[in-house]
C-alpha cells in the first residue's frame, strides 16, 4: 500500500484537533491551563511541526452596555426606532452621536420593515465603539447602489456608508443583519 508522505500524522493531527474541540472549552479554566490542555492533547512524539496558540477570556458584553428592542413590521415603527435611539444614547450620555444615528437607523430599519415579514430587532451595543444592528426575518442581503441625487428609495445604505465609520451586512439562521459603527466621542 502506497502513502503519500505526512498523510499519516496529518490524520493523527486532525483527529486530536477533533477531540480536543468536543471538550477543551471549560469556562473556570484560566488561559494558561487551556493552553496546558490543548499542548497535553495535541503532543505526539513523531510530531515536527511547531503549535503556537492565542487563549484569550472574553467575559461578554455587560448588560448595561447593551440595548435590544423587539420592532414591528410597519413603517411607524420607524419613528419609535429614533426615539429609543435618541433615549438611549442620552442614558449613554452619548448625545453627541444622537443626530447621525437616529438618521442611519431610521434608513435601516426603514429598509428593514419594507422586506420582513414578521420580525424587525434593533440593538444597539457601547463597547469601544457603538455598534448598531438591525436585524430582519428577510434572508435577502441588500445591495449598496448608486442613489440618484432625489430618490427617496436607494439612499439607506449610501448614507450609512458615507456616515458609518464601517458598516455591514451578513446571513443569520433566520434573516440578516445590517450593522454599521460609529467612534465614541473623544472626551
Amino acid at each position: 500500500m502506497h502513502r503519500r508522505p505526512g498523510r499519516g500524522p496529518r490524520r493523527r493531527h486532525g483527529e486530536g484537533l477533533a477531540a480536543l474541540c468536543g471538550n477543551l472549552i471549560d469556562p473556570g479554566q484560566t488561559p494558561d491551563e487551556a493552553c496546558d490542555t490543548v499542548l497535553n492533547t495535541l503532543h505526539s512524539d513523531d510530531r515536527q511541526d511547531d503549535i503556537a496558540l492565542l487563549v484569550a477570556r472574553f467575559d461578554g458584553v455587560p448588560p448595561t452596555e447593551v440595548a435590544t428592542w423587539q420592532l414591528g413590521v410597519t413603517e411607524l415603527e420607524v419613528g419609535r426606532a429614533r426615539r429609543l435611539v435618541r433615549d438611549q444614547l442620552a442614558t449613554w450620555q452619548l448625545d453627541a452621536l444622537a443626530e447621525t444615528v437616529e438618521l442611519l437607523v431610521s434608513e435601516l430599519v426603514t429598509n428593514a420593515v419594507r422586506v420582513a415579514r414578521a420580525e424587525v430587532q434593533l440593538q444597539l451595543i457601547r463597547v469601544d465603539k457603538l455598534l448598531v444592528e438591525v436585524s430582519d426575518d428577510n434572508h435577502n442581503l441588500p445591495s449598496l447602489e448608486p442613489a440618484e441625487s432625489m430618490s427617496e428609495r436607494g439612499r439607506g445604505l449610501n448614507l450609512v456608508s458615507k456616515l458609518a465609520e464601517k458598516w455591514g451586512t451578513s446571513r443569520k439562521a433566520v434573516g440578516k443583519v445590517v450593522y454599521f459603527e460609529m467612534p465614541l466621542p473623544r472626551g
